[in-house]
């Protein structure tokens, strides 16, 4: 009889590893399946005779007990990594290490590997199979109103608008070059203003008159010039740095000539003439380092009754920089509406050695006015030459020579507001931004801006880190939410329910709640689905093993079976 009570014990228990194996096997497809196996224990023993000990000349003897079965001890599940497989579909991740999803139903919190995700109706991201929604943690995205304070399941807001955003910082990199045989530039500045005779043509600046009005900027009074000269006033810089604050006599004999050479005297090293749109120009007499500007021009009549006017330039561009050698620039930034500008700039190499100036002289789209100066190099509020730039003898930015001197420049395309801004050229002392090496030209230039126009969410994607990133219609990448996972103390503990989902137990520990790649979290594989981790030659292997032993056990109830056959037959 115990024979036939183990052997069915035996049955049973073998019956559990077949049931185990086929579940294995049936889920060997399963995306985040966890395979289980199966650990037999004694059941217990009868003891017919204890074990005594050594006595006088006795030895001691051994217990005699006799089993009386098996039975499953535990069912434990294997929380081994799966392969990794790629499914090419944006919103599928897979756990490549410890952790689990999140997800809720609304009332309960529920944990699963499988990170086939979809997005519903209302821009929820869910598990599509059961509508569950999947949760995240931190505020990421609630700033922006891509998410909502105080909820958190995953909102994915494809009707989601990007404002655009203005230009704030360029940053530039790249080397500019120490040579011994350098090209020069020579500085060349030109008026907005051309000066024009009646018929709207070009004026001959030898022999035309300003007082006899063949000049259309110049409107003459009831009684010119009657308390003598008028008073063609400057004020800027002249190639050497030197201020210059002066002004050229006009009267009734002053040709335009006049004028140009009277400018030119204040001006050491440049010379004024006229261009053939008749615009004035003023360019430096020899190429090479030039800090020359205007910064103010005006007309002021001579009174004593006089009342003529003069029209004169507002701004003056600054149509070529002057270097002992030079690197020109250009890239795209953008204003508050998110309009598009092409920005010109050029490092020129100064007189001192291991320096150089950075000019921005053309901003397209920039607005004209007066002389507190929407397009001027020098002006105090838009500073458009950034002074001193200095490189250390290895060759590494060594920041601004004087520390009056700013990065920050400004530029106005939005009448009556400033848009500043500011000038990256690495940190000083290391080579992460600008460098001055030795080589045959230089590559510097503006690697990157932080301006762009507005866009709408075209595209998702989750990182490595859980981060769910949306890509814009304006190339713009922005956080949108963290996928929040969990972490348990004892994983093997958690109870399997329905759809690949565990839930907590009282022996897996509360859950932990996390980023992936952080907190003991794996990190996350984009477009993939982590497979069954069911091994198909360890599972056959276990059937034969529980074919074989299922069948031994019914062998033994046979022969047992045979036995008590043989014990009737004594009474016949």
């Amino acid at each position: 009889m115990g024979a036939l009570q183990a052997a069915v014990s035996g049955l049973s228990a073998h019956q559990t590893w077949l049931d185990i194996s086929g579940n294995n096997l049936g889920n060997l497809n399963t995306p985040g399946y966890k395979s289980s196996s199966v650990t037999f224990a004694e059941l217990l023993s009868q003891t017919i005779k204890k074990a005594s000990g050594p006595q006088g000349q006795l030895g001691g003897t051994n217990p005699q007990q006799l089993g009386s079965g098996v039975g499953v001890a535990t069912i434990p599940r294997n929380m081994s990594q799966g392969n990794i497989a790629s499914t090419g579909q944006d919103l599928d991740v897979a756990i490549d290490g410890n952790g689990f999803f999140v997800l809720s139903d609304g009332a309960q919190d529920f944990y699963t590997r499988v990170g086939s995700f979809a997005i519903d109706k209302d821009y929820n991201l869910v598990d599509p199979a059961t509508g569950y929604k999947v949760q995240r943690t931190g505020t990421t995205g609630e700033a922006e109103g891509f998410q909502t304070v105080g909820i958190s399941d995953i909102r994915i807001p494809l009707d989601a608008a990007m404002p655009a955003n203005a230009t704030s910082e360029i940053t530039i990199n790249g080397n500019l070059r120490v040579t011994d045989s350098p090209t020069a530039s020579t500085n060349k500045l030109t008026a907005n203003l051309a000066f024009t005779t009646g018929s709207g043509a070009a004026i001959a600046t030898g022999t035309d008159v300003i007082s006899t009005a063949p000049l259309d900027q110049f409107t003459a009074g009831a009684t010119p010039f009657a308390g003598g000269a008028g008073a063609f006033a400057v004020v800027g810089t002249n190639k050497a740095g030197g201020a210059v604050n002066s002004s050229v006599a006009i009267t009734a004999a002053t040709t335009v000539q006049d004028l140009l050479d009277g400018l030119s005297a204040l001006f050491a090293g440049s010379t004024f003439t006229l261009n053939t749109f008749g615009e004035l120009t003023m360019t430096d007499s020899a190429a090479g380092y030039s800090q020359a500007s205007i910064t103010d021009m005006s007309y002021t009549n001579a009174g004593g009754g006089s009342t003529e006017t003069m029209t004169v330039p507002t701004f003056f561009d600054l149509t070529e920089a002057g270097g002992n050698d030079s690197k020109t620039f250009s890239s795209t930034i953008f204003d508050s509406f998110g309009t598009q500008h092409n920005i010109t700039g050029k490092f020129v190499k100064t007189d001192t050695a291991n320096t150089w100036d950075l000019v921005m002289p053309a901003i397209s789209g920039e607005l004209s006015g007066d002389w507190t100066g929407y397009d001027f190099i020098n002006s105090t509020s838009f500073n458009r030459r950034i002074s001193g730039i200095e490189f250390s003898s290895d060759g590494s930015y060594n920041g601004l020579s004087s520390p009056s001197e700013s990065l920050t420049f400004g530029v106005q395309f939005i009448a009556g507001t400033t848009q500043s801004i500011t000038v990256d050229l690495g940190t000083s002392g290391l080579f992460t931004g600008l460098t001055q090496f030795a080589s045959a030209q230089s590559t510097a230039g503006v690697s990157s801006q932080d301006g762009y126009t507005a866009g709408e969410l075209s595209g998702v994607s989750i990182d490595s880190g859980g981060m769910i990133v949306g890509t814009f219609t304006n190339n713009i990448k922005a956080d949108l939410a963290a996928l929040q996972m969990a972490t348990f103390q004892n994983a093997g503990g958690l109870e399997a329910v329905a759809n690949s989902y565990y839930s907590p137990s009282a022996n897996s520990g509360d859950p932990q709640e996390t980023m992936a790649a952080t907190g003991g979290a794996g990190s996350l594989t984009s477009k993939s689905l982590e497979k069954s981790n069911v091994d198909v030659a360890t599972e056959f292997v276990n059937l034969m093993q529980a074919q074989n032993g299922y069948q031994s056990n019914a062998r033994t109830i046979r022969v047992a079976n045979d036995m008590l056959r043989e014990l009737t037959n004594l009474i016949r």
